[in-house]
């Protein structure tokens, strides 16, 4: 799917959509940029070759479509007499992390010498990956079940792939700052992320924000900031240098009726909850199973050559000159035990047969001072694992401007942020996509 004069083009726009996705998801998005920037000399493409199910294939494979795409579609638009001078990029969920591999990809192959590489946007994208930050069972039982349930693409979201020779994850890989992903990521002029803060259960504000705190779990304790320039009764974006501030005991601000109103408030979406949980798992675990088996196949053609267009192109190197320096790192990293960030450190056992799991809290304790000193926040560390807290520094690195998006009149605000179906209720994320085409450079 592309709107725009071929004729005209100065401009490609790529917007991927994300898991279990279809162009038209991001009809919103496409139409609200064109509308804001509608001399002809953009042109968007929205890629369609890795349309919903055969998002379960992983992001690399995902990202050798849509670079197949692009690469295909800037050739055509030269041909029917287009001047190309700037490639901006924009990815929506999984899509974001796909579009964050095609940008090495397409560095790689040179494309970013002839184009600009000037916008590089994600909406509510996974960056650090889905992986639950909690301690215990409960935590490690959905971050089990969910590596294997979606798949390639679900194995690499949750952090519990190996790729390629790396012996590393995906995620950590796309963040190496040696790598060609990081360093097509730097020649972007502007990077901007839109991170949900509240109710969006796909992509928690953590990953979305690349943040070692969610300063917004409760937010009866914090006071919010919004950006200058927006209505009263129509802020949703929050001052990305200062989202937000503790509120002194904020509890005791509050009416009775109003901590009872907000309680019962939620009482039906839990029950409803409850009764369809059941239905609903079933149904997915039984489809995820035969969709699994399908991207099996998939990849295997993918990997054999029956995906239509040579893959020796898009399988270069991936890191650079500082390859060996960062596998060393790495392996000193992995030798010790990976354990969940203590959040906030528990108090020490003193059982004395558990002093093995007393050195563990120990040392999560150490790292959770550690990383507090690097987030200087008053908000607690997150429960993450080494891997993202490495991946936070090096994408922080990078130049990023992070909006955080405060919906509050919608439950699935993963949604809503791309207004990815044409709701009434969705209002608010069209101030959320205005915000990114009235900032977008052409």
């Amino acid at each position: 799917m592309e709107t725009g004069d071929a004729t005209k083009a100065e401009h490609l726009c790529v917007l991927v959509h994300g898991l279990w996705g279809k162009p038209l998801h991001l009809n919103h998005l496409k139409d609200t940029l064109l509308e804001h920037h509608s001399d002809g000399r953009l042109y968007v493409l929205v890629p369609h070759s890795n349309a919903e199910y055969l998002t379960y294939d992983g992001i690399e494979l995902g990202a050798e479509r849509i670079t197949n795409e692009i690469e295909q579609k800037v050739e055509e638009l030269e041909k029917s007499g287009a001047k190309l001078g700037r490639i901006s990029i924009v990815g929506y969920s999984l899509g974001g992390l796909i579009a964050r591999y095609a940008v090495g990809l397409l560095y790689k192959n040179g494309l970013f010498d002839k184009l600009q590489p000037t916008n590089f946007t994600t909406f509510a994208t996974p960056h650090l990956g889905v992986r639950s930050p909690t301690i215990g069972y409960g935590g490690n039982i959905w971050n089990t079940l969910g590596a294997k349930t979606l798949s390639t693409s679900g194995a690499q979201m949750f952090l519990a792939d190996s790729f390629r020779d790396t012996g590393k994850p995906l995620l950590s890989v796309l963040a190496e700052p040696s790598s060609i992903f990081l360093q097509g990521l730097r020649m972007f002029k502007n990077k901007s992320i839109y991170a949900n803060t509240i109710n969006d259960r796909s992509v928690p504000f953590y990953t979305a924000g690349i943040s070692r705190v969610d300063p917004f779990v409760d937010l009866d304790a914090i006071d919010l900031h919004y950006q200058s320039g927006q209505e009263p009764e129509k802020q949703v974006i929050l001052e990305p240098s200062k989202p937000v501030t503790p509120r002194q005991s904020a509890e005791a601000t509050r009416s009775l009726y109003e901590r009872i109103s907000a309680a019962s408030s939620s009482v039906p979406f839990y029950a409803a909850i409850t009764l369809l949980l059941p239905i609903g798992a079933t149904f997915f675990l039984l489809n995820s199973g035969v969709q699994t088996y399908r991207s099996a196949q998939r990849v295997r053609m993918h990997e054999e050559g029956q995906s239509g267009f040579k893959i020796d192109r898009y399988r270069m190197p991936l890191l650079e000159n500082a390859q060996a320096m960062q596998d060393r790192m790495y392996r000193s990293l992995s030798e010790q035990k990976e354990q969940y960030l203590p959040t906030p450190p528990p108090e020490p056992s003193s059982d004395p047969a558990s002093s093995s799991s007393s050195t563990v809290m120990t040392e999560g304790k150490e790292l959770a001072r550690e990383e507090s000193k690097k987030e200087g926040s008053p908000f607690p560390i997150l429960a993450l694992t080494p891997e993202q807290f490495a991946m936070i520094d090096n994408l922080n690195d990078v130049g990023l401007t992070k909006y955080p998006v405060h919906i509050k009149n919608v439950r699935h605000t993963h949604a809503a942020i791309v207004v990815r179906t044409a709701r009434e209720s969705f209002w608010e994320g069209k101030l959320v996509s205005a915000h990114w085409a009235s900032n977008f450079e052409l």
